[in-house]
């Protein structure tokens, strides 16, 4: 069974709610070589690191995955406690001033003003809170990756077009190269005799020896093994995107065949005409791999 072309970029976000807590998970993927997954989640969390870890690379083969996870406890905020450790030091400190200094002893209010010494925590959850906010979350990341991955195979989609397109190009650039009347032995031949005649000096050749010459220079300037590698490719390519799946990485070293192909036709060139048909190659080939590029 086919799979559509996914772009290896796209964004998700998914909210959930348990007694105590709501939380909201979002999820965005960018172009990478490979699978680079990047998570950002809040402190006492670290135990969902793996099994997150190991959902998106079920989902997901390449791109650069960041997942960032809020959560907003009910009463945030809202429980207090007394550091006695803080306070301890700031007593000892006190007591030692006024050994040495005289001076108003300082106020209970302004004691429990000094940074650290009174701490505001979250109202803590009931450990089968915690056991169902873990559970929530992990539903929300599946969820949440459910649509990226949906996002992703929607720019696909669009991005395979623009493939199709090019590729459409590239062949027709083929048909013209082939098709050039600059590549038969006639037209060679008839080339040199004119180069020949407008020579200063007197040269004289037989025919035998034209047709040697001519077709020295036809062999040198034959495109036929480019031509047909550049069509292999061609029907490579179209069956790689009809596939569908993770073909990013094999689109793109065809790609770069692609451009093999189209420099060595372009060096072999025996005419303006077929050097431009190579030069709008390239410019075609270069738009594919752009394109390529996005594709996981």
């Amino acid at each position: 069974m086919s799979h559509a072309l996914a772009s290896m970029t796209g964004y998700a976000r998914a909210t959930g709610a348990v007694q105590g807590a709501s939380f909201t998970c979002e999820i965005k993927s960018v172009n990478s070589r490979g699978l680079d997954v990047r998570m950002r989640l809040p402190p006492g969390f670290d135990a969902l690191e793996s099994e997150i870890r190991q959902l998106i690379s079920k989902m997901v083969s390449r791109g650069s995955i960041t997942c960032n996870l809020a959560i907003e406890r009910e009463g945030a905020g809202g429980h207090v406690r007394l550091n006695q450790q803080a306070l301890d030091t700031v007593l000892a400190a006190i007591a030692e001033l006024g050994s040495r200094l005289v001076a108003a002893p300082p106020s209970l209010d302004g004691i429990l003003a000094l940074p650290g010494v009174l701490e505001q925590r979250d109202q803590p959850l009931t450990a089968a809170a915690e056991d169902s906010l873990g559970i929530a979350i992990m539903d929300a990341v599946s969820r949440a990756l459910v649509d990226l991955v949906l996002a992703r195979r929607q720019e696909g989609n669009r991005i395979a077009i623009v493939l199709l397109d090019r590729l459409a190009e590239i062949e027709a650039l083929i048909a013209q190269a082939e098709t050039h009347p600059a590549r038969s032995r006639e037209v060679i031949m008839a080339r040199l005799r004119q180069q020949i005649a407008d020579l200063a000096v007197d040269v004289s050749l037989s025919e035998d020896r034209l047709a040697q010459e001519a077709l020295l220079l036809a062999t040198k300037a034959d495109i036929r093994e480019e031509l047909d590698r550049l069509a292999a490719h061609l029907a490579s390519a179209r069956q790689l995107i009809a596939g569908g799946g993770a073909v990013g990485r094999r689109l793109d070293f065809l790609s770069q065949e692609f451009n093999r192909e189209a420099n060595t036709l372009c060096s072999k060139s025996n005419a303006v005409e077929l050097t431009a048909i190579g030069l709008d190659l390239k410019a075609a080939i270069d738009q594919l791999r752009e394109q390529v590029q996005n594709i996981e």
